[in-house]
């Protein structure tokens, strides 16, 4: 059999151009559209950032303010899409929920439909169904915590930036300036990440001429998992599970002994550690002090700490999301569809540019089975095995 050069992962692999975002090797930056995404964190709100994703540039005031109306009328949460998530049981993973009700608005987005091919959408009809994902996604994952936890839903509020509003539909209450900031940097740094799991699913998706609903229902999928967008989840849970500082050695120890991924650490992109970190930590610092809780920094500082100084491996950006997410108040649960709200902007922004230069993507695969065989006793058709010795003869 002949060496063949398998690339598990993918890893190393180039499979096509994209001008949505890069990692910056010299820099160690992540660029969106071409501006480091620290500086979009420090300075944008999260609606420019998505209309700089879809659209390849920052918008004018006047283009803000349309995005955002468009936005703003487009926030409440469908009966239909209510109706399919309250089917569920409370006691369903909040991404399955999410996961429902995105395949719900596609369903009804494209009722009327027969031809499969009508569906794909124009470029023109994709931004408006991103924009609609866009707005609609805060009143899904709101909904799924509030519902969990026995309370109403909450209306919208239009004078209410999306971050504002985010947090007013989950918690029924006015957020701070610090809060909102803190979580609006996260929504920005979550926003985009190139090729990653869940944005290579989308466009392979996309590959194959189905729809953007389709295609985000597949990276939602991609993103429930551990080793994607469910870390930030993961993290807590270590986290709670270690408890204080004082724990982390005794706790590491055993961990290690036992071999056990610690979650929230390393990167499949960045070796010199991820360059959102520097600034959602400053975020989560914020939010420690605004809420007096240095036991959290503390036993943050300890464990990333000490598995630096064990292993070599550095923080990704779901160490600090996690802890600041949970001193904000989302439910642990929460926070992979909160990931989903954010990354919803950059897996549109594939979908479009897949569909702008597409190839069905259907990579190869190195057979490494039993050799052919064959069933005791089978007689074959005549008339099928000349059809299979005369392809040319067949498809005349």
């Amino acid at each position: 059999m002949t060496d063949i050069d398998i690339k598990k992962g993918l890893a190393g692999v180039v499979v096509d151009y994209t001008a949505v975002s890069k990692v910056n090797p010299d820099t160690n930056s992540l660029l969106y559209r071409g501006y480091p995404v620290q500086e979009l964190a420090a300075t944008q709100p999260f609606e420019a950032v998505a209309f700089l994703l879809w659209h390849g540039e920052l918008p004018t005031d006047e283009q803000l303010a349309q995005l955002r109306a468009t936005e703003r009328a487009h926030r409440a949460l469908l009966p239909e899409v209510r109706a399919a998530i309250d089917l569920l049981p409370t006691s369903a993973h909040p991404m399955d929920e999410v996961r429902t009700a995105v395949s719900v608005i596609g369903a009804i987005e494209t009722a009327g439909i027969t031809n499969v091919l009508d569906a794909v959408g124009t470029p023109e009809e994709n931004l408006e169904r991103s924009i609609r994902l866009f707005a609609q996604l805060p009143a899904i994952v709101s909904y799924g915590q509030r519902r969990r936890r026995g309370l109403e839903p909450v209306e919208s509020r239009d004078d209410l930036d999306y971050a504002a509003n985010f947090l007013w539909l989950t918690f029924g209450e006015e957020a701070d300036d610090v809060v909102i900031d803190a979580f609006n940097r996260s929504m920005i740094l979550y926003a985009e990440h190139s090729f990653n799991a869940s944005t290579f699913t989308a466009r392979v998706i996309t590959s194959t001429l189905s729809d953007i609903y389709s295609a985000v229902v597949g990276a939602i999928g991609a993103l429930k998992g551990p080793l994607h967008g469910g870390a930030n989840e993961a993290v807590l849970h270590i986290l709670d599970e270690i408890g204080t500082a004082e724990n982390v050695l005794p706790w590491l120890d055993k961990a290690l002994a036992e071999k056990r991924k610690i979650m929230g650490f390393g990167h499949r992109v960045y070796k010199r550690g991820d360059s959102r970190v520097p600034t959602m930590k400053a975020a989560l610092d914020t939010l420690v002090a605004h809420y007096d809780r240095p036991d959290v920094a503390e036993l943050y500082d300890a464990l990333e700490s000490e598995f630096v100084a064990r292993k070599g491996i550095y923080p990704n950006l779901d160490y600090p999301s996690g802890p600041a997410y949970n001193l904000i108040g989302f439910d642990t649960l929460t926070f992979t569809p909160l990931f989903v709200a954010s990354r919803v902007t950059g897996w549109t922004a594939h979908i479009v540019e897949q569909q702008a230069s597409n190839a069905l993507i259907r990579p190869l695969s190195a057979y490494n089975g039993v050799d052919e065989r064959h069933i005791d006793g089978y007689v074959p058709d005549t008339a099928a095995v000349e059809v299979l010795e005369r392809p040319e003869e067949a498809a005349s």
